[in-house]
């Protein structure tokens, strides 16, 4: 019946099974979705803007809540209890840590000093038309210096796969790996960030301490294999 319903739904809008199956795979395998990012994720957007009712309906069956960001165009999914920021949480919901993967403690402590970069950014008014912040990675490696009192990975390969992490994540952009030069390489923070970490971890940040007990903590996030072994917290 369900099925039928759906099948149904999609007829109305021209969109087939298969293509509504494609829309879905990604937005699951990926987390999150952003017409920004490539031909193909933008194409998947506007098909999600067509058929997001549906794509609720779906996903709500298995306890999926969805964050819609029209104003910097993008969808990001949250596990079965899961902390959403800026979203009402479930009071009776019966999920504790749900199917979510935990990033490590060297993404969390550079996703929180990007964070912070960003809110810097944002005060100065230095933010483009779709709410991006450009970086320079010499300037990034100082803030998490001292805001962390350690540097960044040692290794070249180190870093590479940590902003290939957070560039999945829809958190960074970066156009090849050959921009990751410290030198005179540039990041740029994607706005899905300021929904990715909550205002109230801004402010539990501005002890000295703060951002380093941040770092450490475990938390809940909006993708699917845990490799994690530390507990919850609603740090983001």
């Amino acid at each position: 019946m369900f099925a039928e319903k759906i099948e149904e739904g999609l007829s109305e809008l021209g969109i087939n099974a298969d293509e509504f199956s494609q829309l879905l795979i990604r937005l699951l395998d990926y987390g999150v979705l952003c017409r920004d990012e490539s031909q193909i994720e933008g194409l998947l957007y506007d098909r999600y803007l067509q058929c997001s009712d549906l794509v609720e309906d779906y996903l709500s069956v298995i306890k999926i809540r969805i964050q819609h960001d029209s104003r910097f165009s993008f969808v990001r999914i949250f596990p079965p209890g899961a902390v959403v920021p800026g979203m009402a949480d479930d009071d009776h919901s019966a999920f504790n840590s749900g199917f979510r993967q935990r990033p490590s403690q060297q993404e969390v402590a550079l996703i929180l000093v990007l964070r912070v970069e960003y809110e810097k950014a944002l005060r100065d008014g230095q933010v483009d038309d779709k709410g991006c912040v450009l970086l320079a990675l010499e300037g990034l490696a100082i803030a998490y210096k001292n805001l962390l009192k350690r540097p960044l990975p040692d290794t070249a390969s180190e870093r590479k796969t940590l902003f290939k992490r957070l560039r999945q994540l829809r958190l960074i952009r970066y156009d090849t790996e050959h921009e990751l030069d410290f030198g005179e390489g540039w990041i740029s923070i994607h706005p899905s960030i300021t929904r990715f970490v909550n205002d109230e971890v801004l402010l539990n940040l501005s002890s000295p301490e703060g951002l380093e007990t941040n770092s450490r903590d475990a938390y809940n996030s909006p993708v699917q294999q845990d490799n994690s072994e530390e507990g919850d917290s609603n740090v983001l």
